[in-house]
């Protein structure tokens, strides 16, 4: 290849690449909608059961700041890992001087009656709220924090539960 052609191919790159960071950034921009979503009050008052049996809601339970996960015992994937990794962020927030509660809200009310949330938050992080209620407190909770859940398909005890993952950082009267 002769020196002209690629002088003459390194010159066409430089025009195509500041041509694109010049329309880049001063090119026009579309409006965007934004998602009514985007800004939407996360969280709200509800009534489930604790881990005695014991009717307890928003305001019993978020008293303090708070991380709220949505989730199940028979969780065989990430429920494990995430409340795994809020307790080790309770942990270290405490070991700072910030006092901050885990609360566990159960999208299986069918299998996740107080017993068993109190033998999984034992096993877990023994301090954490553990909660279930009935299949339309449960859903109202989760309503209010839109978080979202299914019971998928399966006989007996051997079903999943597909739901999302998020963790909320709640403060009292939010």
């Amino acid at each position: 290849m002769n020196r002209a052609a690629i002088l003459l191919a390194g010159l066409g790159l430089l025009v195509l690449v500041s041509g694109t960071a010049l329309y880049t950034l001063l090119g026009e921009r579309p409006e965007c909608d934004v998602s009514s979503a985007v800004g939407a009050t996360i969280g709200g008052p509800f009534e489930l059961v604790d881990r005695e049996g014991d009717l307890v809601t928003d305001v019993d339970v978020l008293n303090h700041p708070a991380l709220v996960y949505f989730g199940y015992t028979f969780c065989p994937d990430v429920c494990p890992f995430d409340m795994a990794r809020n307790a080790l962020a309770a942990d270290l927030l405490a070991e700072q001087g910030h006092d901050i509660a885990l609360v566990f809200i159960s999208v299986d009310p069918e299998r996740d009656t107080p017993e068993v949330l109190g033998q999984y938050a034992d096993d877990m992080f023994p301090e954490m709220v553990a909660l279930t209620g009935s299949a339309e407190q449960v859903k109202a909770a989760a309503r209010a924090y839109r978080a979202y859940f299914a019971k998928g398909e399966g006989s007996g005890e051997f079903y999943l539960v597909d739901h999302s993952t998020f963790t909320y950082l709640m403060f009292p009267g939010n």
